[in-house]
């Protein structure tokens, strides 16, 4: 098992996916067991990102659900193309076919819309990553509805019957924690948690994914990210926003930080009017620790 461990550890990393041995073994055991994957943390963190560089380094297809308030089951698994029925119905009046034999070729799958689930489920390559982005956005009512789907990886189309999948998904699901999930999505899901990355392993994200950065430039930029969560924001900057940060510095051509550079580019990395008053009054009094070598 270490060595399946170490081995997906290695493919992520190939993907430039600075990752350590907590989610390697999560992603091991969700694919050895066949389980979904409930990955909740802060936004930004790389969460999403983990369904994307997994199926780049298997080298299968991402599908992917955007959750959100609203969303259905007809959304996320499929409709009726119905224009296209119909069209086909016009096509047919003169045709000598019966009631019955225009119902059964209208409702086939030349003329079923796949959503998300429905994708994943037929997919006759090979097993896809299915990534349920942001599930704690969707209600609970959806919720109940995946249950149904993720247990049995099979759904019933009544025009049709029952699909059942060809290759199991991969099964991913982020959470931002908005709200509570139910304790019966959790126990049907092994979890990780991600948090902000400490300084060296942000450091390391930084020039894995920023790879013309300056080595001084990368560690300037990293302990000002690492400093600002810790004045108390609303909007806590994420590692995506740090390496927003650092390509926009490499953009500007910026080989060091001071204080304008910092404040002029400080929309890179901080999202909120409130967030960016509060970061400019410590700026001038914490620059010299946030921007140095912290000693």
């Amino acid at each position: 098992m270490r060595e399946e461990v170490r081995r997906i550890r290695e493919l992520l990393e190939q993907q430039a996916y600075v990752t350590d041995a907590a989610v390697a073994t999560s992603l091991y055991l969700a694919m050895a067991l066949a389980k979904p994957l409930l990955i909740e943390g802060p936004a930004g963190v790389g969460k999403t990102e983990i369904a994307k560089v997994l199926a780049a380094a298997l080298s299968t297809r991402l599908i992917r659900l955007q959750c959100y308030e609203g969303l259905d089951a007809t959304t996320a698994l499929y409709e009726w193309n119905y224009s296209k029925q119909i069209l086909h119905i016009k096509l047919q009046e003169s045709a000598p076919v019966s009631v019955e034999e225009k119902e059964a070729s209208i409702f086939s799958e030349a003329f079923l819309l796949k959503r998300p689930l429905l994708e994943a489920i037929t997919d006759q390559t090979r097993s896809p990553v299915l990534l349920i982005d942001e599930v704690d956005r969707s209600d609970e009512e959806f919720e109940a509805f995946l249950l149904e789907v993720l247990s049995e990886f099979q759904i019933t189309i009544p025009e049709i019957g029952s699909i059942a999948a060809t290759h199991r998904p991969h099964v991913v699901l982020t959470s931002n924690r908005s709200r509570e999930l139910s304790d019966a999505l959790r126990r049907r899901c092994l979890y990780l948690w991600i948090d902000y990355p400490p300084f060296e392993k942000e450091l390391r994200i930084v020039r894995a994914r920023v790879p013309s950065i300056g080595e001084a430039l990368s560690s300037e930029l990293t302990r000002v990210i690492q400093n600002s969560r810790t004045l108390g924001l609303s909007k806590v900057p994420g590692v995506a926003e740090t390496i927003d940060w650092a390509a926009s510095l490499v953009a500007l051509n910026a080989g060091h930080l001071d204080i304008d550079v910092v404040r002029e580019t400080m929309g890179c990395f901080l999202k909120d009017e409130s967030d960016q008053q509060k970061f400019e009054r410590e700026i001038s009094r914490r620059f010299d620790e946030m921007a140095g070598s912290g000693s």
